[in-house]
């Protein structure tokens, strides 16, 4: 890695926890001294480490040898090109770079992983223990491997191997991470695997499918029921069927014939979620880019321990409104009828907060599949 490459890296790093400091203004008074420390320090970095090393490199001037381009490219396709799945990461998961077979197998974009931790896509229980093995490769403990599953793949158990990559000018070794399967490493066939016993079926699984059943038919009941050639009365219909059983927050924006605008809120009942719950009714959802962006691409969004906390805007001080309702996760649905390239009436989004279970996989086919049955009822005709 070019000295270039190092300061970039680090400059970003750097803009990510000056971010992460101001969405942490929302914290009580008291607990502000540790941001203030934090902020000197950042500020200390600046002019001790980033400002001379830029000034260095700008005095050098712009210019690389060809045949370092070279091996460099060689080296970036050699990586891509790998037939088994690769991330480059940080002693803290964060990734920097993602090849192609592991693009396939996590089902996350390259350009979407990069700058943020691999510990992310695993089950929430498995997290800690990749972040605390990976910075012990990172301080030179030795390599080392764990059990893991994807989130999208709770099922199939992988490999995950972290050993130390050490580039020139880079202060720290980087880890690298290999993703195999449990089936292949252990080398099981199909046949062994398919002769094993059946499991038993999982109760609680089975009970969360009925809930979600009953969730389904109780909105299909509920828009059925509702308002005609009405989009706002349909939102306000479909939003109290979602409150509470399902999530603990629940907020429609309407897209229709002008701007994005904000008409159903629904929170958690006292009077300390009161002055939270009119902050989120009076905000522009044009000031939440999680919200732009799904009425946009018209993708769906889930976040588990979201990484950034001002992707939903903030109140007038600017204090992060997912910090403030102690978010553990989110899911964002466009509203739009199941054709694809269809209009985006609006955007659904759904807040779990505290101790509650974050959204899985299968919660969200069931909101995807109820956000298409809403699009449908705000477009029935008289």
């Amino acid at each position: 890695m070019t000295q270039t490459d190092e300061f970039g890296e680090d400059l970003a790093d750097f803009v990510k926890r000056v971010g992460e400091l101001r969405a942490a203004r929302g914290l009580p008074l008291q607990e502000q001294h540790t941001l203030l420390d934090a902020a000197l320090f950042e500020l200390q970095h600046v002019a001790e480490n980033l400002w001379p090393r830029y000034e260095r490199l700008a005095a050098q001037g712009p210019g690389k040898a060809s045949a370092d381009r070279a091996e460099e490219q060689l080296l970036k396709a050699v990586f891509q090109l790998l037939p088994v799945p690769v991330a480059l990461t940080g002693g803290d998961t964060v990734v920097r770079r993602m090849n192609a077979a592991a693009t396939e197998l996590t089902g996350v974009r390259a350009g979407h992983a990069a700058g943020r931790p691999l510990a992310g896509l695993l089950r929430p229980g498995e997290r800690a223990a990749l972040r605390s093995q990976a910075a012990a490769v990172a301080r030179g403990e030795g390599d080392r491997s764990l059990l893991v599953h994807l989130q999208q793949r709770p099922s199939e158990p992988l490999l995950a191997t972290l050993t130390a990559l050490r580039t020139p000018n880079e202060p720290h070794p980087a880890v690298l991470v290999v993703l195999q399967s449990d089936a292949v490493r252990t080398g099981r066939t199909a046949r062994s695997v398919a002769g094993a016993r059946p499991q038993l079926p999982d109760l609680a699984e089975a009970t969360r499918h009925a809930e979600l059943m009953d969730l389904l038919d109780s909105m299909t009941t509920a828009l059925l029921s509702g308002p005609v050639a009405d989009p706002e009365g349909t939102l306000a219909t479909a939003a109290p069927v979602l409150d509470g059983r399902f999530a603990d927050w629940v907020i429609a924006d309407l897209f229709a014939d002008g701007p994005l605008r904000r008409t159903t809120v629904l929170g958690p009942a006292g009077a300390g979620a009161q002055a939270l719950l009119k902050t989120i009714t009076d905000q522009d959802p044009a000031d939440c880019p999680l919200v732009v962006e799904t009425a946009r691409s018209g993708s769906a969004a889930l976040q588990v321990r979201p990484d950034d906390l001002e992707c939903f805007g903030g109140d007038d001080t600017g204090a992060s409104v997912l910090l403030q309702a102690e978010v553990t996760s989110l899911l964002c649905v466009p509203l739009r009828g199941p054709q694809d390239g269809g209009p985006v009436l609006g955007v659904l989004t759904l807040f779990r907060t505290g101790t509650r279970l974050a959204f899985s996989l299968a919660e969200a086919r069931v909101i995807d599949v109820i956000s298409h049955h809403i699009a449908l009822a705000m477009r029935r005709p008289v």
